[in-house]
């Protein structure tokens, strides 16, 4: 087996995936629910078409925190290429137009042969952070009332990305 490059177009409900190989040549393209299950299965899947993967995703929160979280959970490395740099991409490949499973690809590809991408690492403030929220989730039911945070400040549950479900918060906007 060889080396295996995967992009993850990241949403809010679902997440698209593409995995490519050393030549671009697409081994999986799949659309998958932004749920912990699902995601685990996703790598598993992944994980059995190579030897080593190398991930890439165009969020680094808010939607993609459940998905980055159980990356970094794998010691899988992760590296995030913005949107804006996607889309100027994705005008130079081939095929359909603005679909999450071409950007997904294209997502695959920019990691497979850009070398200045950032890499999303469990040490970042953010990320660590992050890490606890799959284990946290699996104690505590949606329908029950979310733990008191006055105890504890840092908790999953005083995190605006914790809302019973992994739902991130709509940004204020600004009266001007």
């Amino acid at each position: 087996m060889a080396a295996i490059w995967a992009g993850i177009d990241a949403g809010k409900a679902h997440h698209h995936c593409a995995a490519i190989d050393e030549s671009g040549h697409r081994l999986l393209s799949r659309r998958v629910a932004n749920d912990e299950p699902e995601l685990l299965e996703l790598l598993a899947d992944v994980l059995a078409l190579g030897d080593e993967v190398t991930w890439g995703i165009d969020l680094a929160d808010g939607g993609a925190a459940l998905v980055i979280a159980i990356l970094l959970n794998h010691d899988q490395p992760l590296h995030y290429i913005s949107g804006w740099a996607i889309h100027r991409a994705s005008e130079s490949y081939r095929g359909e137009g603005k679909t999450n499973a071409k950007d997904a690809a294209v997502i695959a590809d920019q990691v497979r042969v850009r070398r200045d991408l950032h890499p999303l690492r469990t040490g970042d403030d953010t990320i660590t952070d992050l890490k606890i929220l799959p284990a946290a989730a699996s104690t505590w039911s949606p329908t029950a009332p979310a733990p008191s945070t006055a105890s504890a400040p840092n908790s999953p549950a005083s995190s605006p990305a914790w809302n019973g479900r992994w739902i991130s918060p709509t940004p204020a906007r600004s009266p001007c």
